[in-house]
């Protein structure tokens, strides 16, 4: 078996700690590239933020967004796009801002949010330094619901931060009673991902590979997080990173290091020096 697809996650995977991307994985993904395999980034992050890291690894194709519910080069360059209608999402902000809880409307050019405190206001952090505020900024309103009776929002994503898991479980139970075709995507330290139905990095990976040419047991996932284990486990080779929870290094079929140990780099030398250019792969079976 010969892989001719690479999807790799950002943050926690390709990106170190501090949102560096090091000189290592720059050099082997541009090592892979000229084996002819496609790289691809799969996240969670917005397409503007992702096309900007793309940009720096000198990656030039479809990328998988916004948890797979957009799968594109640019805005204006789409492959897919699921969106949550206008009304569904102030249904969903209606019934989130009866919790304690920072909501953030993720639209493809821009995220709106609430003002709310929680105690955890590293998770707030968080959202914010993984986008440049030039290339996608951030509004803060007192109340998301009266902004969207005047100026209602249809986007790919929705972001909800608790200070307890418990809480979050609660409004998710809530969610889940009243509000239908979406689906939720849990993750550690009370944060929630809200997605259309029927969207996750698997299915966006799904969409890519079929438009590509190219069946899931030819592809090379490697990614950190719960959300990246379905596709983990669905590839040809799923490789966990070494700081991934331990249920999505159960799933895998490889670990490699953490990301502060370079990973990614490590994975590709290890693995891909042993295969041969994919021209050259199919001109030998064609003379078989």
């Amino acid at each position: 078996m010969y892989y001719k697809l690479l999807a790799l996650n950002i943050d926690g995977t390709i990106l170190k700690n501090n949102g560096r991307l090091p000189r290592e994985t720059k050099e082997a993904v541009a090592y892979v590239k000229r084996k002819g395999v496609y790289v691809t980034l799969m996240t969670s992050r917005n397409l503007l933020s992702a096309r900007k890291v793309a940009k720096a690894l000198r990656l030039d194709g479809m990328l998988i967004t916004f948890q797979g519910a957009m799968i594109g080069k640019t805005l204006d360059d789409k492959l897919f796009e699921a969106v949550i209608p206008e009304e569904r999402t102030f249904n969903i902000v209606q019934i989130l801002e009866n919790f304690n809880c920072n909501i953030r409307l993720m639209h493809e050019r821009y995220s709106l949010g609430n003002r709310k405190k929680v105690k955890k206001n590293l998770v707030v952090q968080t959202v914010l330094s993984s986008s440049d505020p030039f290339f996608y900024p951030t509004q803060f309103v007192d109340s998301l619901g009266d902004v969207l009776i005047d100026e209602p929002v249809a986007v790919p994503k929705i972001d909800v931060y608790f200070a307890e898991d418990e809480e979050r479980d609660e409004a998710a139970a809530v969610l889940s009673k009243s509000v239908p075709s979406i689906d939720m995507i849990m993750h550690p330290n009370g944060k929630m991902e809200i997605v259309p139905q029927g969207v996750s990095k698997l299915t966006g990976l799904r969409r890519l590979a079929q438009h590509i040419g190219v069946s899931l047991k030819e592809t090379v996932v490697i990614g950190d997080g719960v959300d990246d284990l379905p596709a983990i486990e669905a590839a040809g080779l799923g490789v966990a990173m070494g700081n991934a929870p331990v249920e999505v290094k159960r799933a895998a079929d490889w670990v490699t290091r953490s990301n502060e140990q370079l990973g990614v780099a490590y994975m590709v030398k290890e693995h891909f020096r042993k295969q041969q250019r994919i021209e050259f792969l199919q001109k030998l079976k064609t003379k078989q």
